[in-house]
């Protein structure tokens, strides 16, 4: 009876959109759902829960699925709050900025690390009380901004036809504004220029149109100009999306298939998965399966992040939401993948390109006996970043941990934050390694992620070796020209271009070995341009390098986790750095330890840390001198056998705060 009251008070409003949509008659997909309470806004849309019925009154023609890219800090994820809140999804004053950014790290670094989607309701018009203009289901993913979540970026694009390129009126185009511009382009996305913060005093427009033009050819009278702090331009964004972005083009009466886009696990939920529905129609109840791994599931939930999880019981073609199918690990969600009506064949979807682990790096435990605990912690978290890779290793000096690869640099700082935040894990990292190449006499190669795992065997030598190479965009102020290839030239730089973007601000290309750039590139950049220089990279192809192992010994004893791998132009000077640092950072002992730096036999660099010494001639007031001789040379005999049995005690202190000042070199 409730279900039957429900329909007859929503048959009048289903009646009304019918009529205004004649296409929608041929929507085979119109079934009636189960109706849930629901509040209208006579200009937005639903707000609260969402019937299944709502859904079917979106067929393809009236849903954009759209992203919004830009650098670091132009402001898309305050775009974002401002769409939420003039289409009635969120309130506004809700009291949380960057709404999407839902992550502690985000908030406190300002950073948007996970892509996050959320679905409107927005009535296409152009009088403000039209009610009979077409209404629209709008689905907003905002993607991260840094270089090194290019990956989510890549993820939040496949299930996208089209994107808000957003510009910073007063900076201008940055360097991860190209990068992200091209990712769209090859996706063959529509772009629609925004230019944001024209409120700004220092705002210039007219120069970023004329950027726009000369970079990637936009037409500037394609540009919107908006404040998302004030509202200023907003009325015009939501219009050319629905105007310039095409809708999705898929087969409403075809079997369903999904595009799996992310997954992240709940406490109480299980795996939630992430999907675009490119065919058909998905129901709960529904049997589906994988392409990749061939496994069924039955759909236990379906809905749409609005903005929030909300169940709807279907989704529809070209719309995205979330699917709980009862998978019990993440790993069983492949991202990429295509999900399908079991029992049926389909085509996969093409998926989109996998993440490359550019950065790796071991994790120990601070204490040995929280291995379990760190384990624990490391494979809650991959359950949410799929992106990491984590195999398990042994040290000599740390005991058991992981071997880890990373996008970047940045992901790696984030991912140890994560750990400390959200599980009390307190960890040590060795110093970030990259991927090489070698190529021992005989002809085989190996691919080497730990330097402690290239073995020193004379009977195997090695006679070529290969580094992975990036191509790195900088754009910087004309004046700083001079130092920032200076810059470049120490790291081993290959200049591929230079130009100027204007007046006042260059562009520069780069191959540079990404060892060059992981650790302090991006700090000395920024200091030697004030601040002012934009960085991006994209991976590029090997190339041949003169590299060595350099191990480092205590007492002629090997530390593994110290072990690194450098060019051997440089090797000298950074096992003198090394050594000098370690001298700082161990304890005395009572017994002399060398601290030597070492590539095979030859000792390129040491320092030697005295021994503590004991007064023994405390109690000689008086009395022979061959007393005081022969309690000295007692005294040296004995600290002689301490260094020859004695083992050098390294604090994980000490040896956590050597790391960190190596990887802020």
């Amino acid at each position: 009876m409730a279900g039957a009251a429900a329909l007859r008070r929503f048959a009048p409003r289903i009646a009304r959109h019918v009529a205004a949509a004649p296409s929608l008659s041929r929507n085979p997909l119109q079934q009636p759902e189960r109706l849930l309470s629901s509040q209208s806004s006579p200009e937005h849309g639903p707000r609260g829960a969402v019937p299944g019925s709502e859904l079917a009154l979106y067929p393809p023609e009236r849903v954009r699925n759209f992203s919004i890219i830009a650098h670091v800090d132009h402001g898309k994820s305050t775009l974002a709050d401002r769409l939420l809140e003039l289409t009635g999804t969120i309130q506004k004053g809700h009291g949380q900025p960057q709404y999407l950014d839902k992550l502690q790290v985000e908030r406190e670094r300002g950073i948007t690390v996970k892509a996050q989607t959320a679905t409107m309701f927005y009535r296409h018009t152009t009088a403000s009380l039209d009610s009979d203009a077409p209404r629209y289901l709008l689905n907003l993913i905002d993607t991260p901004g840094h270089v090194d979540f290019s990956y989510e970026v890549s993820r939040s694009l496949a299930a996208c036809q089209g994107a808000l390129l957003v510009v910073d009126a007063a900076q201008g185009v940055q360097a991860q504004t190209i990068a992200n511009f091209y990712l769209a382009f090859e996706s063959n996305l529509s772009i629609i220029p925004v230019i944001n913060k024209i409120d700004q005093p220092t705002a210039d427009p007219d120069n970023v149109k004329d950027q726009l033009k000369r970079l990637f050819d936009i037409d500037p009278s394609e540009a919107l100009l908006t404040s998302a702090k004030t509202g200023k331009g907003l009325e015009q964004v939501l219009p050319a999306v629905i105007e310039r972005i095409p809708f999705p083009r898929g087969k409403c009466d075809s079997p369903v298939r999904m595009l799996l886009l992310d997954s992240y696990y709940d406490e109480y939920k299980g795996v939630i998965c992430h999907v675009a529905v490119v065919d058909g129609a998905l129901r709960k109840g529904d049997k589906i399966a994988s392409a990749s791994t061939g496994r069924a599931y039955e759909v236990l939930d379906v809905g749409i992040m609005h903005p929030e999880l909300t169940p709807t019981g279907v989704l529809y073609t070209g719309q995205v939401g979330y699917v709980i199918s009862g998978m019990r690990s993440t790993k069983e969600a492949r991202i990429g993948d295509t999900l399908h009506q079991a029992k049926s064949t389909v085509e996969p979807l093409p998926g989109f390109k996998p993440a490359k682990h550019m950065v790796f790096s071991g994790l120990y435990p601070a204490d040995g006996s929280d291995f379990e605990a760190l384990s624990h912690a490391i494979e809650k978290l991959t359950c949410n970043d799929a992106s990491v890779s984590v195999t398990k290793e042994t040290s000599n000096a740390l005991g058991m941990g992981f071997r880890c690869g990373f996008l970047g640099l940045l992901h790696m700082d984030v991912f140890h934050q994560r750990l400390e935040q959200e599980y009390g894990a307190q960890v040590i990292s060795t110093i970030p390694t990259v991927p090489y190449i070698f190529e021992y006499g005989d002809g085989s190669k190996i691919q080497v992620e730990n330097p402690a795992a290239l073995a020193s065997n004379p009977g195997k030598r090695v006679v070529a070796c290969w580094e992975p190479t990036v191509i790195a965009t900088i754009i910087i102020p004309s004046e700083y020209v001079g130092p920032v290839i200076m810059l470049c030239s120490e790291r081993r730089g290959e200049q591929l271009e230079y130009t100027f973007i204007d007046a006042q601000r260059a562009l520069l290309k780069y191959r540079l070995p990404l060892k060059e750039i992981i650790v302090d590139f991006y700090n000395e950049l920024k200091g030697i341009t004030s601040g002012y220089a934009t960085f991006d990279y994209e991976d590029s192809e090997y190339q041949q390098s003169d590299l060595v192992k350099m191990d480092i010994l205590l007492n002629g004893q090997p530390v593994d986790a110290m072990a690194t791998i450098v060019h051997n132009q440089k090797a000298q000077r950074v096992g003198r750095e090394l050594v000098e640092k370690l001298k700082k950072f161990i304890e005395r002992q009572m017994f002399e330890i060398t601290i030597q730096a070492a590539i095979g036999s030859k000792v390129i660099a040491r320092e030697t840390l005295s021994a503590m010494r004991k007064n023994v001639l405390a109690k000689c007031y008086g009395g022979d001198i061959t007393r005081k001789k022969k309690l000295l040379e007692k005294q040296k005999e004995g600290k002689k056998r301490m260094k020859r049995v004695g083992s050098v005690d390294i604090p994980q202190e000490a040896f956590h705060e050597l790391l960190k000042v190596s990887n802020s070199k």
